[in-house]
């Protein structure tokens, strides 16, 4: 009996990105599995919407079957994404795929993750080696035109538990076969991050308290929490057009990643660390950019979700 994968697709004011990415899965490898594509759009303007519903509509696909579901309000991508594992649970599918709309895949991506996945029952998740997009290196004057399409920006990943930080392995390198072993991860990332259901319905959905930034990071370590392990595979392969508005410094940075790298610490962090975040919020507090502060306020005043911020 085949497989029945579920592929989520999170769409905000970004049709052309969206649409590059329905386009690259429309070309996968479906090997023997059933897919279906869900594109949840989280309440995008009248405009954007319009495009995207006329391009659901017309477009048609022997790989997989597309739908769309509108969301009325801006979820974030925890609430957003949950939309779509809720739907996927309930179709009983066997894996779910979160794929962030700034992507697009190399054909042979899903089957190589499944492939993977498939050789042991206690793996829980999966996530591929994923590329800068060309031009959407952090620093593009680096590199040779002939390497671009070839930089790291995701080879799976460590917590840094003593500054509660979760970092990628091999951002900016160069592809060199450093990274091109099946190994252990600290965090699966949501920019693409393939689920066993199973996985899903042990540990949860996303926590909407965060709405944007370490909801994955959050659910990696709830699904290990109940034995599963977390795997990157450097054999799958993916492109991601990196955000540059929300970078390190920009207002959204600064207040999702503030507050939430609270939340995230004093629920799993250790007493030493915990009261090292408290120290920075403190100096964030009096001392911190303007968001930096809002971040601190909120997570003391329990304000989570979509928060203060303005999106």
């Amino acid at each position: 009996m085949s497989l029945t994968v579920f592929i989520i697709v999170l769409n905000w004011n970004r049709f052309e990105d969206t649409k590059e990415c329905l386009e690259s899965l429309a070309k996968i490898n479906k090997a023997n599995f059933c897919i279906e594509v869900l594109v949840v759009d989280n309440c995008s303007n009248n405009i954007e919407l319009a495009k995207l519903e006329n391009f659901v509509s017309s477009f048609r696909s022997s790989v997989f079957n597309l739908s769309l579901v509108k969301n009325k309000r801006n979820l974030g991508f925890a609430g957003g994404n949950n939309v779509g594992l809720r739907m996927a649970v309930e179709k009983s599918a066997d894996y779910i795929l979160v794929l962030n709309n700034d992507t697009y895949v190399d054909k042979n991506f899903l089957k190589n993750l499944i492939d993977v996945g498939m050789t042991d029952k206690k793996i829980g998740a999966l996530s591929p080696k994923i590329y800068f997009a060309k031009g959407y290196e952090y620093h593009k004057n680096r590199y040779k035109k002939k390497d671009l399409g070839r930089v790291i920006w995701y080879a799976g990943g460590d917590i840094d538990w003593d500054n509660v930080y979760a970092s990628n392995h091999g951002v900016d390198q160069m592809d060199v076969g450093q990274f091109d072993q099946v190994c252990k991860t600290d965090f699966a990332t949501g920019a693409c991050v393939l689920y066993k259901t199973q996985a899903i319905l042990e540990s949860g959905f996303f926590d909407e308290r965060y709405f944007l930034y370490l909801e994955d990071t959050d659910l990696s370590l709830r699904i290990q929490k109940n034995g599963f392990k977390l795997l990157y595979v450097p054999s799958a392969v993916i492109w991601h057009k990196v955000a540059q508005s929300s970078r390190i410094g920009s207002d959204l940075n600064d207040y999702y990643i503030t507050r939430n790298r609270l939340l995230f610490g004093f629920k799993y962090a250790n007493l030493r660390a915990k009261f090292a975040l408290f120290r920075e919020s403190m100096k964030f507090l009096f001392f911190g950019r303007e968001w930096q502060r809002r971040g601190v306020i909120d997570f003391y005043a329990g304000n989570f979700g979509k928060g203060s911020f303005k999106v």
